[in-house]
């Protein structure tokens, strides 16, 4: 069950009310009486002959009581932003009215109100005074509106002869929904009401630059297993990053005992020796390498559950779409990328829990997951259909009858997506591809849904076997009937470096990876139109 469900049946059930601020937040004081209502009626003695659905209201109102302290605790953000638009138009009204007051000047309209009638000063500013009124009601406290910061070009000197003007544009504002932390947090730097039209002042594809304030001090290598090319290049990286760079190198364990086995020369390398310092790597390392294909880039993704430092792809695999860096040259690429600044592409991840149907609640989950190409729902050994029923944002969306679906990011539109019959997607554009296996539909075709959505893939009860999940190839986990996977953007992308920029080097790779759009020239030597 879902907060918003949550939500309304406390309303229907309980007698307490919340009531809601201009901002569209519960007040504080009304938040500390429902919690303290909740906690009253935990405290009462148990009656006896509690049937179920008294216990499982029960667990309903207190993830209320869970949910109404996140509420309280994002009051003081909210606040925070209403206070900066707050600002923002104060300026803007500010600039329009001076530039109404220079317009004035210049028309010689200061001097005829002056000297022809005094008395005409205090009924502007009685004018005045109502406009302001008519703000205050029309946006609220915090609101911006398109009569105050959209003007038509003309001074408003004489409010008595508005019917010889041009009618107005009809105000409007712009709101953003915001159903958690995550929602509307670049809205600021998105939409400009500049000159009467809602234009965008900056977008997320834009290309991204990182330059270094401070020297990288640690690198970590990762390397692809199996392969004496791959140990030949590393061991001369490492030999070459501490000689005439003076960095610190972390590897795998694995690497360094190949490293010690060849000379003791590499003592100096470091590693680690459990998890838990794995799960420490981000606060360590400065840059990450990788000397592989994909597969490595995607191993070395998922070995970081939050944050994830820069990463410099060397190929050596067979076929890298993420790897544009060459390794023969890794010399004039590294040092390039030390120095800075160097173009970088943020590769989105999904976040991805599980819901076992003997849940109480939506908090007892598995996972996170964290995918970097895709998580797939497939039918597994069984002979039957998958029945999948999906949800976006609890808005049912179809019921999925074939061999699975594929939840994939723009970065893996390239891989399992791709042979699925989706669509490539430059990885600057974020998104989730919704793509079916093998439906048994002609007309179910693949979607791309915004990223802030939060997908939900249930298997029905009824449903004739299991299915089951795997994320990026690995971690695969059964579903029964009534389990579920909930889906959505992570907050942490993967920073991978560009050898020349996001756009270049993705076309580069459908090119050479995929030969896209290759074949012969038409001849030029046939019939011609007259």
């Amino acid at each position: 069950m879902y907060p918003c469900e949550l939500t309304a049946n406390s309303n229907r059930n309980s007698s307490p009310t919340c009531s809601q601020t201009q901002n569209g937040y519960m007040d504080s004081v009304s938040l500390l009486d429902s919690e303290k209502v909740v906690k009253g009626f935990f405290q009462q003695q148990p009656v006896n002959g509690v049937d179920e659905h008294l216990i499982e209201f029960s667990e309903e109102l207190r993830t209320i009581a869970k949910a109404l302290r996140r509420v309280a605790e994002g009051k003081a953000s909210a606040q925070a932003e209403a206070a900066e638009w707050q600002r923002k138009y104060e300026l803007e009204r500010a600039r329009n009215l001076r530039k109404e007051h220079e317009e004035l000047s210049s028309r010689g309209g200061h001097c005829d109100i002056t000297s022809e009638n005094p008395g005409r000063i205090s009924d502007q500013k009685d004018m005045t005074s109502l406009a302001n009124d008519q703000s205050e009601r029309c946006c609220g406290k915090h609101g911006i509106c398109s009569h105050e910061v959209l003007k038509d070009g003309e001074a408003e000197s004489n409010p008595m002869v508005v019917h010889n003007k041009i009618a107005k544009k009809a105000c409007f504002r712009l709101q953003w929904e915001c159903n958690d932390e995550k929602n509307g947090q670049h809205k600021h730097d998105v939409v400009s009401f500049e000159s009467g039209n809602i234009t965008t002042a900056a977008r997320s594809s834009k290309q991204i630059f990182l330059k270094w304030e401070s020297h990288p001090q640690t690198v970590l290598i990762l390397t692809k297993p199996n392969s004496t090319s791959v140990q030949a290049i590393c061991a001369e990286m490492v030999r070459w990053l501490k000689d005439r760079k003076k960095i610190n190198v972390y590897v795998e364990p694995r690497v360094r005992t190949e490293l010690l086995s060849e000379s003791s020369y590499f003592n100096f390398v470091q590693t680690w020796e459990d998890d838990e310092e794995v799960l420490l790597l981000h606060t360590k390392v400065d840059l990450v390498v990788t000397l592989g294909g994909d597969g490595t880039v995607l191993w070395a993704a998922s070995m970081f559950k939050g944050p994830v430092p820069p990463l410099v792809p060397f190929s050596l695999g067979s076929l890298g779409f993420m790897t544009p860096f060459q390794s023969e040259q890794y010399k004039e690429y590294l040092d390039a990328v030390l120095k800075g600044p160097i173009s970088i592409t943020l590769r989105h991840r999904l976040q991805c829990h599980v819901v076992r149907c003997t849940a109480k609640d939506e908090l007892k989950t598995e996972g996170p997951f964290l995918v970097l190409n895709e998580v797939t729902i497939d039918r597994g050994i069984s002979s039957f259909l998958t029945n999948l029923e999906c949800y976006c944002d609890d808005s049912f969306v179809t019921l999925v009858q074939g061999d699975g679906l594929i939840l994939s990011t723009t970065s893996g539109s390239t891989a399992y997506s791709l042979a699925a019959g989706g669509s490539m997607v430059h990885p600057q554009v974020p998104g989730i591809l919704f793509t079916p296996i093998c439906p048994h539909s002609l007309s179910f075709r693949p979607l791309i849904l915004p990223e802030y959505v939060t997908l939900r893939v249930q298997v029905p009860f009824k449903s004739r076997g299991h299915t089951w999940a795997s994320f990026d190839g690995k971690d695969r986990k059964q579903l029964a009937p009534g389990d579920a996977l909930v889906c959505n953007m992570a907050p942490w992308p993967v920073p991978t470096a560009c050898q020349e920029d996001s756009t270049k080097d993705f076309l580069h790779s459908i090119h050479d990876g995929l030969h896209w759009n290759l074949r012969k020239n038409q001849s030029f030597d046939g019939p011609r139109d007259s």
